[in-house]
């Protein structure tokens, strides 16, 4: 384990990587859990997933209410059950997987995280270099070629600040952009509101379709968060109160998610023209009155800077899960420069939002299976880890077979191949998911989200306790 005066450095950057947060690190209070998830998800993305429910799967306003209320409820329990372990072993979610899957099984899980983060990451960048081109070319600057790729570098490195500087700035930056963003989301619901049509589409769509949208809610939210619980919780004090943490992460998302995506539900019932499509964030102005655009590009820039804070700072704990042997600074940087790389393409093609709506809807085939096991691991266990265990690379009670811990190991892939059977993320449509509905299978639920947790959560549960404390890593 790292030196806890080494984690911190005359320059200001937090060294604190996937190592044990030492109990004279620890400080806080539950609540700021709050205003970490209110100020990551508060953001125009929020309500495009609302907007999303209407134009994009067919449902009258009132089905998209209900999709948001059910599908978050489902959602904001697991990032609150995630969090919980935060604060008792001081590490993070990635690392703690280690206990089901063992320190290389782990490593499989780590690089999937990341991979999941680094899109929401390069996802966010677009549409900030978006924002801000936007905002340029109404003062009459012209964004194109050299200075394309200039502007979308200049950004990647402005929102690489947060997450290198560290966990203490990051929670600042969270609590200050809560307001912010609060303040102008009301202002945005009082001038949108008088316009929305809640008649529209009455009829509305069908149980796949409602089906569907509800897992977008679930995986667009809670359960996507979920991996990155305990990695901000660890920062508390041993001694915290379970339900406070729990409570108070759940809340931080749950609440900005359905009011936000509720927003977006009935922003996707204003009348505009054929060539205006609000399921994209930046089509908003169209239906504010004239001057805001201005200051609503700007709230969509700072908005998810912020937001990509949070993830990059995940991300860079999870690839060194993955088994990247540098310090979390070295890793943030890097991330970076993957995560802008992946935005100079994805600005170059004409079907980003495409792109973006099956990456989302993909994620359910492996977070539905690794969130089960994870918990199921947790309670079988009784919330006990061996946090030697947990950060040793090589030996140990979680070394299982070669580094895989083989009851964990084989239920994730299981529950991958059992999610992806039964999903329909648009551009993949399972055969168990299509023979649902034969005729047009491509208005099929997406089940991904429930067959996941059954395959996975059955076949943990049935290897395990054929040898339950040897499985387990309890002596």
């Amino acid at each position: 384990m790292s030196d806890p005066a080494a984690l911190e450095t005359s320059s200001g950057i937090d060294q604190q990587g996937i190592d044990l947060v030492p109990p004279n690190r620890r400080h806080g209070k539950a609540t700021d859990l709050f205003f970490l998830w209110a100020g990551t998800t508060t953001n125009i993305f929020t309500v495009s997933y609302g907007a999303l429910l209407v134009i994009l799967f067919g449902l009258s306003f009132w089905q998209a209410i209900a999709a948001i209320v059910v599908g978050n409820l489902v959602a904001y329990p697991l990032l609150a059950l995630a969090s919980l372990q935060g604060p008792k072993t001081g590490t993070t979610n990635m690392t703690i997987s280690r206990s089901s899957l063992g320190p290389r099984g782990g490593r499989v899980n780590g690089l999937f995280s990341w991979l999941m983060l680094v899109g929401f990451e390069a996802a966010g960048l677009v549409l900030v270099y978006y924002a801000v081109a936007a905002l340029l070319g109404i003062f009459g600057v012209d964004i194109s070629g050299v200075t394309q790729v200039v502007l979308i570098v200049v950004l990647g490195l402005i929102q690489m600040l947060l997450p290198l500087i560290g966990y203490n700035f990051l929670m600042a930056a969270q609590k200050f952009a809560t307001i912010i963003f609060a303040c102008a989301f009301v202002i945005l619901a009082v001038l949108i509101l008088p316009k929305v049509n809640i008649a529209t589409g009455e009829v509305g769509a069908d149980i796949n379709a409602m089906i569907s949208a509800i897992s977008l809610v679930v995986v667009s939210g809670g359960l996507s968060w979920a991996c990155s619980g305990s990695n901000f919780s660890r920062y508390l004090p041993e001694e915290t109160s379970p339900l406070s943490v729990g409570t108070w992460a759940a809340l931080g998302g749950f609440v900005p998610y359905l009011l936000l995506q509720s927003l977006g539900a009935a922003m996707a019932t204003v009348a505009v023209g054929p060539d205006v499509d609000l399921s994209d964030p930046l089509a908003v102005p169209a239906i504010l009155p004239a001057g805001f655009s201005v200051p609503f590009l700007l709230l969509v820039g700072f908005g998810l800077m912020v937001q990509n804070g949070t993830n990059l700072y995940s991300s860079s704990l999870n690839l060194q899960t993955a088994g990247i042997p540098a310090k979390r600074p070295v890793v943030v940087v890097t991330d970076s420069i993957i995560c802008i790389l992946i935005t100079i393409f994805a600005v170059a093609q004409s079907s980003f939002y495409a792109l973006l709506s099956a990456f989302v809807g993909s994620l359910s085939i492996w977070l539905a299976p690794w969130i089960t096991i994870y918990l199921v691991d947790w309670v079988m266990r009784r919330g006990n880890y061996d946090l030697a265990g947990l950060m040793n690379d090589k030996g140990g009670v979680y070394w299982g077979v070669g580094g895989v811990k083989l009851p964990g190991f084989v239920s994730l892939i299981a529950g991958m191949i059992g999610s992806a059977l039964f999903a329909n993320t648009g551009y993949f449509i399972g055969p168990i998911a299509a023979a649902i509905s034969p005729q047009h299978p491509e208005y099929a639920p997406d089940l991904a989200i429930p067959a996941g947790i059954v395959v996975s959560g059955v076949l943990f549960i049935a290897l395990t306790i054929t040898n339950k404390k040897k499985n387990l890593g309890i002596a």
